[in-house]
């Protein structure tokens, strides 16, 4: 007879295969392919997003459709205070129109002409000869200029004028001055550069710039400005301001006011750590910090080195962003905020009252609760 006993060896090699084999399989139905874990369906995130949309929305099947493709592409988590976030800030910017209407476009189009003319000591009469030239869909500039309605049409009056007018290549070279658009109000020249490092997952007919018209386009390049970067804020209403004021300006405002406390200079919390870019002077925020030098023991260009850091997700990691705020915290004897809203007064032709930051963050922050409220009333029905 042939036993049936395996030997002691043998026995521990068939107890560890069964176990790297449960184990693999478990892994496998955790995580699904490539070992992440499998995310909800797809047709359940647009449901969710209908349930949050606000009941005025017109066509909500399709804004859910355009936002779960953007969260999907981005490898966004689809829960609900992300989704919230994205509908408060669309109801903020558009109150959810693919291509909202702006008021007084038409004057507002024709006073950046006049002011990019007296730039460039162009004469009006000039202007005038040059906007009453026929466009391509064969009204004059002017014409079109007068009954223009939003940005979308006032871009593409531009893009032709800059093309095929001498004088608007003269005026605007090949800058546009539309420079945010869409159901978000996404700043256009951030589209273009996350086009650049990140995949657009939809055809470009024309340019990215036109995307950004288009309801999935906006929503796509907006929710990528808004949360598509890490921020270990403690509370949303951070975000909505760095989506108002430019990504970790709550944080840079934060560092600017342990700057402040430490070194007893006044400074302007607007999170604008080296203004005008790498290339520029030395600012307030760096001069006061260079006071700290000795404090932190860091030097004129560690300190330069660190701020260049504001825009991105470094800045905290280095010695001076720390050494700064211990010193903050030992003068004023608690632990300091590690975010601030940006103290930041709005200005632009379609600003026509006193606005702030603040007012924008926590507008959005109010649409961002109600919404929440909206979540978890479905999940109790």
């Amino acid at each position: 007879m042939t036993s049936r006993c395996k030997s002691p060896a043998g026995a521990a090699l068939v107890r560890v295969s069964l176990a790297i084999f449960v184990a693999a399989a478990l892994a496998g139905c955790a995580g699904g392919p490539h070992g992440r874990r499998a995310g909800p369906r797809p047709a359940d995130v647009r449901a969710q997003i209908v349930r949050l949309l606000p009941a005025s929305v017109p066509d909500r099947a399709g804004w859910a459709t355009d936002i779960q493709a953007a969260f999907a592409a981005l490898e966004l988590e689809p829960d609900a205070a992300n989704l919230c976030a994205v509908v408060a800030v669309t109801e903020q910017e558009s109150t959810f129109q693919a291509d909202p209407p702006v008021a007084n476009l038409p004057v507002i189009a024709r006073d950046e002409i006049d002011r990019r003319a007296a730039r460039f000591f162009v004469p009006k009469l000039a202007v005038s000869a040059a906007l009453r030239l026929p466009s391509p869909d064969g009204r004059s500039y002017a014409e079109r200029i007068e009954q223009v309605r939003t940005e979308r049409e006032l871009s593409e009056i531009f893009e032709s004028f800059i093309g095929t007018v001498p004088l608007g290549e003269r005026l605007f070279g090949s800058w546009n001055p539309v420079r945010t658009g869409g159901p978000m109000q996404v700043s256009i020249a951030f589209a273009e550069r996350h086009a650049q490092h990140e995949p657009y997952p939809y055809p470009v007919p024309v340019s990215i710039r036109r995307e950004v018209f288009t309801r999935r386009g906006g929503l796509y390049f907006g929710i990528a400005h808004l949360l598509g970067y890490p921020a270990d804020y403690d509370a949303p209403i951070y975000r909505f301001a760095d989506f108002n004021a430019g990504r970790w300006a709550s944080r840079n405002a934060a560092f600017q006011s342990a700057v402040s406390a430490a070194s007893g200079i006044p400074l302007v919390l607007d999170g604008d750590l080296i203004p005008g870019g790498r290339d520029a002077k030395i600012g307030n925020t760096e001069h006061a910090a260079r006071t700290l030098g000795s404090r932190i023991d860091a030097s004129d260009a560690a300190i330069r080195s660190a701020l260049e850091q504001g825009g991105g997700p470094d800045l905290e990691r280095t010695q001076v962003y720390q050494r700064v705020f211990a010193v903050a915290e030992a003068l004023e004897g608690r632990p300091l905020p590690r975010a601030r809203i940006p103290e930041i007064a709005l200005a632009g032709p379609k600003i026509t009252r006193k606005l702030t930051t603040r007012w924008f963050a926590e507008r959005v922050d109010e649409r961002h609760r109600r919404c929440l409220a909206r979540s978890r009333a479905a999940a109790t029905n």
